[in-house]
């Protein structure tokens, strides 16, 4: 049976579940490429301010998106809270939405394999994708993550504002009518309230080889 020339692992979850975390850990590991796509958001949002650009201008913003460059989002950088404000904003236009789910869905292609980690994943972008993960924790552990992370970074942090503040987005997430937050029906759930990344990874690398062997055989 001819193998497949590409593979591709779509993980899913809310924010702070650690499905980042354990997604770029499963690239390294299988040498293959990791795509954030809530980062492609941000990036058209930084180009637009930037640019200048108003934020409220649908075809401008999807005129940006067409173009983006996935292979160079600079997590740092993009991670900075005022651009998160603004691509809060372009994520919700239509437009914007099919121009990066296109290229998003062209990453996927990339030899050879990808990861990609987001919210629509696996219902949306690559439905077809041989392993599926939903990632899931607590709203308190993830809180407690994000706290620890801030201030790991010397910053300064509310645990009652971060819970609140992931709360929100699991709402707002899930109830979208676009592409809504929610796992594939054949995601595999990995809940990771309990586990740490070498857990959580193991619990995925099994999945991740079960699904290469089938390919394989």
């Amino acid at each position: 049976m001819r193998v497949p020339d590409t593979f591709t692992i779509a993980i899913d979850g809310p924010a702070a579940s650690g499905k980042g975390t354990l997604a770029r850990r499963l690239a390294v590991h299988y040498g293959f490429h990791h795509l954030d796509t809530g980062l492609t958001y941000r990036a058209v949002a930084k180009a637009l301010l930037d640019r200048g650009l108003p934020l409220d201008d649908e075809e401008i913003a999807a005129g940006v998106a067409r173009n983006l460059d996935l292979r160079h989002l600079d997590r740092t950088v993009l991670a900075a809270h005022h651009v998160g404000e603004a691509a809060s904003k372009v994520a919700v236009m239509p437009a914007v939405r099919r121009a990066l789910v296109a290229a998003q869905r062209s990453f996927a292609q990339t030899l050879p394999g990808t990861v990609l980690d987001g919210r629509d994943i696996g219902t949306v972008v690559c439905p077809d994708a041989p392993v599926k993960l939903y990632v899931i924790a607590s709203p308190e552990a993830r809180a407690r993550r994000r706290h620890a992370e801030i201030e790991a970074g010397s910053g300064k942090a509310d645990f009652a504002e971060i819970l609140a503040d992931l709360t929100r987005r699991d709402a707002r997430d899930m109830g979208r009518t676009d592409s809504p937050l929610k796992p594939a029906d054949d995601a595999h759930l990995l809940d990771t309230t309990e586990m740490d990344i070498e857990a959580a990874f193991l619990a995925a690398k099994r999945l991740v080889d079960e699904a290469l062997a089938k390919r394989q055989a």
